[in-house]
């Protein structure tokens, strides 16, 4: 069941949440040691008399009595906040972040976390903390990430609903490897904590991840509205109601490889114009699109404001020689970098991001969505750190090989990604749909369009049987 066919169920009192704890309990203990993706489970003793008291309670929501576990980076009250590193294992979260209180306000019970990279960094979920998340269609390969461990517990039956975040394709890269739907909201909308600098670091947004668009829709309205604490927050529209509507004849532009730019693994392209013939099937209209700006600057500039960012983040623990010893190669790499950059170049690079917003003002006067692939490799070894080359070109950073990701997610647009089918090797993939800002609904009708053609999470759910 998807979780509104659950919230439905536990509203008529055709399902208790008592029995669906219970069913997610027995679910994650048959499948999580091998995929890894749900750590810091509660008690389930506890969930369990969380739930009965859930049962004999008013419904606070649609979530009310449904089990979710929370991306291991968000605080969660009672719940350890890891964030993959040694530094924090085993600190208790006093308060949920916003977008938790969100969906416990909700009625949603908070099990447990789900697995991330350290810091977030790499779309690759392993830590050592944690462990690696693994693949659950092939559990030699990679989940993908940040998002991963939410990204393959949807996909193996283990939680309905996930929350996830993304910087760089956090929520897209996961969805895509595991065939699931995620969804990067137009930025500002999903608001992060009222704390630090809320002004110059606008890359990172939550968002939410589902089977289902319907699900991916009521949880997106879940999620959004705008915080008072914070200037750059703003009001979402509410998507669920509208999703049924199957949106008018679109013009799609597909971006390809972006000129030759974004180096393909086999198959990724094949792929990705399958589905985009299938969109032509439906109605819209798909054009292949020259390279619509220069891809070096836009990974300049992403790579100098993604290294400012996070030096600003983790810059304390860097300044303290006890602390730096704890932190992975890549978050050392950023931190100095961001360390060591001038104020002019900060702004050099926020100047390339504003030109290319404003490159994608006249894309969409022509166009109503983009489309690039989810990534740009199909889901790699498990014991490696990151891909160090696809299709014969030297990956020249640990994120290169996610470049694909950067054009939407430099200047906050909203991104759909489209679980699209399976590749030779039987390994899943993915489209970015990507459209202006504020057209979240949009993406949201045109996903469950593709969905009633082409529910792929139910025709091919991961560990089927187990």
């Amino acid at each position: 069941m998807d979780a509104r066919g659950q919230s439905a169920a536990l509203a008529k009192g055709d399902l208790s949440a008592a029995e669906l704890m219970e069913a997610t309990l027995a679910r994650i203990a048959a499948v999580n040691p091998r995929v890894n993706a749900v750590v810091s489970l509660r008690d389930g003793a506890e969930l369990m008399a969380e739930a009965h008291a859930a049962d004999a309670a008013p419904r606070a929501g649609w979530l009310h009595g449904i089990p979710i576990a929370i991306k291991d980076l968000a605080n969660a009250a009672g719940l350890p906040t890891s964030r993959g590193s040694p530094l924090f294992a085993g600190e208790v979260a006093e308060a949920d972040d916003i977008m938790v209180a969100r969906l416990r306000a909700a009625g949603a019970i908070v099990i447990g976390k789900t697995n991330t990279p350290e810091f977030g960094l790499g779309s690759h979920t392993f830590n050592p903390v944690h462990g690696a998340t693994r693949n659950p269609y092939d559990l030699t390969r990679s989940a993908g990430g940040s998002s991963g461990g939410a990204a393959a517990a949807l996909a193996t039956g283990m939680l309905a609903i996930a929350d996830g975040s993304d910087m760089m394709g956090s929520l897209r890269n996961p969805a895509g490897w595991n065939n699931v739907y995620g969804m990067r909201p137009t930025w500002g909308t999903v608001p992060s904590e009222p704390m630090g600098d809320m002004y110059l670091h606008q890359l990172s947004t939550n968002g939410p991840m589902a089977r289902t668009p319907g699900d991916l829709a009521a949880l997106l309205d879940t999620m959004t509205g705008a915080d008072p604490r914070q200037p750059l927050s703003a009001e979402g529209s509410k998507t669920l109601g509208g999703i049924d509507a199957a949106p008018e004849r679109l013009r799609i532009g597909w971006l390809g490889d972006w000129g030759g730019a974004f180096p393909y693994a086999p198959g990724i392209t094949e792929i990705s114009e399958a589905a985009l013939r299938q969109m032509e099937g439906m109605g819209h209209s798909v054009e292949a699109l020259q390279a619509p700006f220069d891809a070096e600057a836009i990974w300049h500039a992403w790579t100098q404001l993604r290294s400012f960012a996070v030096a600003g983040s983790l810059g304390a623990i860097h300044g303290d020689p006890a602390r730096r010893p704890f932190l992975k190669p890549a978050a050392l790499w950023e931190i100095e970098r961001g360390l060591a950059m001038s104020a002019r170049e900060v702004q050099r690079a926020s100047e390339i991001r504003s030109d290319w917003f404003r490159r994608t003002a006249q894309l969409f006067a022509q166009h109503d969505v983009l489309v690039l692939p989810s990534a740009q490799l199909w889901p790699f070894d498990v014991n490696w750190t990151y891909p160090e080359e696809i299709a014969g070109r030297a990956m020249d950073t640990y994120h290169r090989w996610m470049q694909v990701v950067v054009p939407a997610g430099l200047i906050g647009l909203p991104v759909v990604n489209l679980p699209i089918g399976f590749g030779a090797e039987g390994l899943p993939a993915g489209l970015q749909m990507i459209g202006p800002r504020g057209s979240d609904g949009l993406l949201l009708r045109l996903a469950q369009q593709w969905h009633e053609r082409a529910a792929w999470p139910q025709a091919r759910p991961a560990m089927r049987g187990e």
